[in-house]
């Protein structure tokens, strides 16, 4: 052994760029940083939760308060945050709603979990009391959910609204609600063992500005916003039999870089009429087909577009690749890629008719087997309408698990306390350290009417305390109504969640936070301070207004 090594001189094993940060300060700084994501999203939560202004860096505005979209734009760069956006988009691909509930119960739990390791508790004994109340969770929502009949509009009305209620689409959940619940229902078949599966696929959302959503509409078919190519074409089509094309009707051009050197007019007509004769050739094609409606997701030649006027042919070019799709199980056709294969058997049936008041195609199948409907949602402006668009997805998502699933609990914060209540119970029956882990999730769990109460002005410590008093006299279903401000029956009011998305929020909350905790030591390639030095990266959660990694340094400090 040398003489250095024998006087304790560390081994440096890693670049001199690199940064490392262990034990507490890495669990700290993990724990700072998730909770910063979940604090940036608590006050859009509930029916009174506030709206975030995100500009991106191209200054594109987006108003908003659903969660995951919120997450998705801000411009976070820093890992432990990500972990915690990921459990927003899990939430979202696997509930459609619920993602604000998710992210702000993981931060708790993690904040719940600092107070555990101060007292010196190991990691291992909080991430494995986690998961026996995270799976205790998912069982008591089992035993309090109410199985309902997936026929009852009313009830699946109330599951929308309850979705909406505090977004965009609130001042007419009503309408919109009873919009929702028609479309989940048109996109209904019963599975192989009698069961619901709903197809959203099957739904097409399209948005329209310049009139109210109360204006909104459910149509059988598909919407397509675009206009005919040439004006002397049809503007309607009763009985059309539709080509879906997704290739252009257009000159075929060389892969290479081609130059041509003509030594006379005459060459320059002739190569002129060649294309001329191509383009007449795609029309025929489309012609012998059958075809008097075209829909073509690339462009169609000007040329062509005057040869199909003349056939009679109402041609619509630039389809999105979606609207295409749509229309394909719509209209009950075939995409075709190359029109030299195209044949009768492509066509799709049905009728085409043109809304010149709002610049709309209607498109409806003919065919019994071919369906789908389309959501047309309208605004006064951009913003209002792509705020109203998020809220009408959440809201589809939403009445679709309640209808595959069939299980709904109270909403308005009653779950998460008799959860609690319930939990609190369980915790006696667990000996060792993972008993005080299971009572810090129950706590966690109380966030939700603590925020709920918070955002609509009351007092959250008062509105607990009433809410855990009623749970405790057996009302399972007392909730809080934030527009009295009152504790009672909120499934008799028709505030009512699906069972499912409770239960993703529980199990991803709890994954994410389990994670974090599992982490302790961080090496970074680089310097884990993007925001400059010293003391600039102490804002809340250490974060450095989210901007990077955050002010390491800060945080050493503040240790």
């Amino acid at each position: 052994m040398s003489q250095r090594q024998r006087m304790g001189q560390p081994m440096i094993i890693l670049g001199e760029d690199s940064q490392r940060v262990q034990d507490k300060d890495a669990q700290s700084y993990n724990i700072q940083a998730a909770r910063a994501v979940s604090e940036a999203v608590r006050s859009t939560l509930g029916p009174k939760g506030m709206d975030k202004m995100l500009v991106s860096s191209m200054g594109d505005v987006t108003v908003t308060n659903d969660g995951v979209t919120i997450l998705e734009e801000m411009d976070i760069d820093n890992p432990t945050a990500e972990m915690i956006v990921e459990v927003a988009e899990t939430q979202e691909d696997e509930a459609g709603d619920g993602t604000t509930t998710a992210v702000a119960i993981a931060g708790e739990l993690l904040k719940n979990a600092e107070n555990l390791l101060e007292q010196d508790i190991h990691p291992t004994a909080i991430i494995k009391g986690f998961h026996m109340a995270s799976e205790q969770a998912r069982e008591e929502v089992d035993d309090i959910a109410s199985n309902v009949d997936t026929d009852d509009e009313e009830l699946l009305r109330k599951v929308a609204e309850t979705s909406m209620t505090g977004k965009g689409a609130e001042l007419n959940k009503e309408v919109l609600g009873r919009l929702i619940v028609d479309a989940v229902r048109a996109v209904t078949v019963e599975g192989p063992e009698g069961e619901n599966v709903v197809d959203l696929d099957f739904v097409n959302i399209e948005t329209q500005t310049g009139r109210s959503a109360g204006e909104s509409e459910l149509l059988e078919g598909a919407v397509i916003d675009k206009d005919p190519t040439h004006p002397d074409m049809p503007s309607s089509v009763e009985d059309a039999k539709a080509l879906l094309v997704n290739e252009p009707i257009e000159i075929e051009e060389t892969d290479a870089d081609a130059s041509l050197s003509l030594d006379s007019p005459d060459q320059l007509q002739s190569f002129l009429d060649q294309e001329e004769e191509q383009l007449k050739e795609k029309v025929q094609q489309i012609v012998d087909t059958g075809a008097n409606v075209v829909f073509c997701q690339k462009g169609i030649d000007d040329l062509a577009q005057h040869y199909l006027a003349k056939e009679g042919i109402l041609a619509v070019r630039r389809v999105k690749k979606s609207d295409i799709k749509f229309l394909k199980e719509v209209l009950g056709a075939r995409i075709v890629s190359d029109l030299d294969s195209a044949t009768e058997a492509d066509l799709g049936q049905g009728s085409v008719t043109r809304d010149d008041a709002d610049e709309l195609f209607y498109v409806e199948g003919s065919d019994d087997e071919a369906h789908g409907v389309t959501l047309l949602l309208r605004g006064s402006t951009d913003h209002v309408v792509d705020e109203l668009e998020r809220g009408i997805t959440d809201a589809l998502d939403v009445v679709a698990q309640t209808v595959s699933d069939g299980r709904v609990l109270a909403g308005g914060g009653a779950i998460e306390v008799e959860l609690a209540r319930r939990l609190r119970d369980y915790a006696d029956s667990v000996e060792g350290r993972e008993q005080l882990a299971i009572e810090a999730f129950a706590d966690s769990l109380e966030l939700i009417p603590r925020i709920l109460a918070e955002n609509a002005g009351l007092d959250s410590i008062d509105t607990l305390v009433d809410l855990r008093a009623a749970h405790e006299d057996g009302r399972v279903t007392a909730g809080l109504n934030v527009f009295s401000g009152d504790v009672e029956d909120t499934f008799e009011a028709g505030v009512v969640e699906p069972a499912h998305a409770k239960e993703q929020a529980l199990s991803s909350a709890t994954e994410a936070a389990n994670l974090v905790l599992k982490i302790d030591d961080i090496i970074a390639a680089g310097d884990l301070s993007t925001e400059g030095d010293g003391d600039e990266g102490g804002a809340p959660g250490g974060m450095g207004g989210m901007g990077g990694m955050g002010g390491m340094g800060g945080m050493g400090g503040a240790m």
